[in-house]
């Protein structure tokens, strides 16, 4: 028996075959045999940033530990990651003075939720000993490791976070200024400006890349009890200030958040005008040129250098306006706060209110009406003071002339007896 290959009927059912074999090739066999590739589509965050992905370098942190990068540092927790070299003269000092405040609001929360690393990209300067040292200059603590390692894989990790710019990067001592935070298990990583607001980093760290799930037990990021900040215009020099020199500068009480350098509270009142203006310019050169008063700035503060902001000469004299602008502001307050601290200051013992020297009233209304002048003498020498707190007398005003001519007249009269 023959049959037509052509027909209708065979043709349909071949067709229906067909399509049933496609659907198990679609649909079940990745089921059943594999993932179908899913590992490698960039939307699963969980699997395109995973350990594929990252390089898995050994590193060695600034107490001397050898660790890897997805295995022991990133892996399923929320990290800020930052590239830094220690001999740096002008964006690595403030880049790690600000995630001094950002470590600073986060409290005890890092090492336990949230993870500092600064990399060094000078591995062959930078040793552990070296980062330890530098680790001590900003007084960091806990759950903030400065680490180092093979000049080529840290470039690796600087090229698969993005933050390494072929243009920037010539010069190998060179880095944008850029960080990055963010949660390996959700897949959610951000590129931050140092210079941002602590407080805003702080918030994205703790709060956002925790998808707002963690509680933040140091402080309230998100509360202003009530009172919306006022906006207002800023003026260049005060931008400046907010930008680039409050990173480890105060002017005054501040808002409270240890800072790495000196307060600059009537600093241009304290500091010669050309210094201070020089020093802002080129603090690099006058350390160099071991300038008096920059060396024993550098000194004093854990040899933390001045870094160069590179400013133009307009830039400089705003900055040195707002200076002086707001330590008259802040001056002006804190005298106020001393006045008004002063009211509630407690009474000092010598100064208070001795109720005997208080004439009762009673007292003072059966006393003759001619004696209305009648007042209180307090003894105040100090030896009286230590036997008895206070001598209290009453006596009616008399003249000295007066009190001698009766002492006299009394003794002429007992003579005269006496002769008669």
């Amino acid at each position: 028996m023959t049959t037509k290959l052509n027909s209708p009927v065979l043709l349909g059912r071949l067709a229906r075959w067909l399509g049933l074999v496609a659907v198990f090739v679609l649909c079940v066999a990745p089921m059943v045999f594999g993932d179908g590739g899913r590992s490698g589509d960039p939307r699963l965050a969980g699997n395109r940033w995973g350990a594929q992905y990252f390089p898995n370098v050994e590193l060695k942190t600034h107490e001397g530990e050898t660790v890897r990068f997805f295995d022991d540092l990133i892996r399923d927790k929320v990290v800020v990651i930052n590239f830094i070299y220690t001999e740096c003269p002008d964006a690595c000092p403030m880049e790690t003075a600000r995630l001094t405040e950002v470590y600073e609001i986060l409290g005890d929360r890092v090492g336990k939720d949230v993870f500092f690393y600064s990399i060094s990209i000078d591995p062959e300067t930078d040793t552990p000993e070296v980062l330890a040292e530098y680790a001590e200059r900003f007084q960091t603590g806990p759950g903030w490791l400065f680490l180092t390692g093979v000049s080529e894989e840290i470039e690796l990790l600087r090229r698969r976070l993005g933050l390494y710019i072929d243009e920037v990067n010539k010069d190998p001592t060179d880095h944008n200024l850029s960080m990055i935070i963010g949660n390996q298990k959700s897949g959610r990583w951000m590129k931050r400006s140092p210079f941002e607001n602590p407080y805003i980093l702080a918030n994205e760290i703790g709060s956002s890349l925790h998808n707002f799930k963690v509680e933040n037990t140091s402080q309230n990021l998100n509360d202003y009890a009530g009172n919306v900040p006022q906006l207002r215009n800023l003026t260049q020099g005060e931008s400046l200030f907010r930008t680039r020199c409050s990173v480890c500068h105060n002017i005054g009480q501040g808002d409270g958040l240890r800072r790495t350098g000196p307060n600059l509270l009537e600093v241009t009142e304290r500091r010669e005008d050309e210094w201070l203006r020089r020093w802002i310019a080129e603090p690099d050169v006058m350390i160099q040129e071991e300038d008096p008063t920059a060396l024993a700035l550098l000194i004093a503060y854990k040899n933390v250098p001045m870094p160069n902001m590179q400013l133009n000469d307009h830039e400089i004299s705003s900055v040195i306006e707002y200076l002086a602008a707001e330590s008259r502001r802040v001056s002006k307050i804190e005298s106020v706060e001393e006045l008004l601290s002063r009211q509630d200051a407690e009474i000092p013992s010598c100064c208070e209110k001795n109720e005997n020297v208080v004439l009762d009233e009673s007292e003072d209304t059966a006393v003759n009406q001619e004696d209305e002048g009648t007042v209180a003498v307090v003894d105040l020498d100090s030896r009286a003071e230590e036997e008895n707190n206070s001598t209290v007398a009453k006596s009616t005003p008399m003249s000295m002339p007066l009190i001698l001519g009766c002492a006299f007249g009394t003794v002429g009269v007992l003579l005269r007896r006496r002769k008669l």
